[in-house]
């Protein structure tokens, strides 16, 4: 089933939704929604800018766990190499922006200003982080995510230079096992989060991670 939200702060019990996760569509990107959305594993998706905000709760989960993080001979080799700095919510405008990069010019493109809107707010209150990646004083790259808990929910990256993205992603698995991190959620699966050490759990197993804030409120309205 897929339910069709309204101006309630409410989302339907993850286990009606689709075999492919999509949940519920409508509702807003206000702080309130996407703190509720993301305690109980939702997160918001649209492939196409116009389109109506789509709601995803996959109940199998494509995580990382960032001890498990897989560091290739080639990249090991790019970090002694020191070629690139890293840093950590030094520039998550941008960040989110250039994991928009390209996107507008193509009809795949949902990462536009509302977006983007919401997410930086959330950076501002503390629920959001960014990190980049630095030739010297050029940001070539990075990533973004929802910080719940001990958990980082990932959003989006991008490279402007080749593994970038990679090298961003390293560093936050390290930096998370040394403050008590214990998940990386990837939301979907590709080939390059799995040759990183990506691999499915449950939705019970990443709800025990997650520690969710709010219990399941299910709606009436279905389309």
């Amino acid at each position: 089933m897929i339910f069709q939200l309204n101006d309630k702060l409410i989302f339907p019990d993850p286990y009606l939704g689709e075999e492919d996760g999509l949940l519920a569509v409508g509702g807003d990107y206000s702080t309130e929604r996407l703190l509720l959305a993301y305690s109980n594993g939702i997160f918001p998706w649209s492939a196409f800018r116009n389109e109506q905000k789509l709601w995803f709760c996959p109940l199998k989960r494509f995580v990382i766990f960032p001890n498990e993080i897989h560091v290739s001979h080639s990249m090991r080799s790019l970090i002694r190499k020191q070629q690139y700095d890293v840093t950590i919510n030094k520039d998550f405008d941008g960040v989110i922006r250039g994991c928009g990069e390209g996107r507008s010019e193509h009809p795949g493109a949902w990462l536009g200003d509302e977006i983007i809107e919401a997410y930086t707010r959330l950076h501002s209150e503390g629920w959001a982080a960014s990190v980049e990646v630095w030739d010297r004083n050029n940001l070539v790259g990075g990533l973004y995510g929802v910080l719940m808990g001990n958990c980082f929910i990932g959003e989006s990256m991008f490279s402007r230079v080749p593994n970038a993205s990679k090298l961003a992603l390293i560093t936050l698995a390290h930096w998370m096992n040394a403050n008590g991190g214990t998940l990386i959620d990837c939301q979907f699966e590709t080939p390059h989060l799995k040759s990183m050490g990506g691999r499915y759990i449950s939705y019970e197993e990443y709800m025990e991670y997650l520690n969710p804030l709010e219990d399941y409120i299910e709606t009436e309205d279905e389309i």
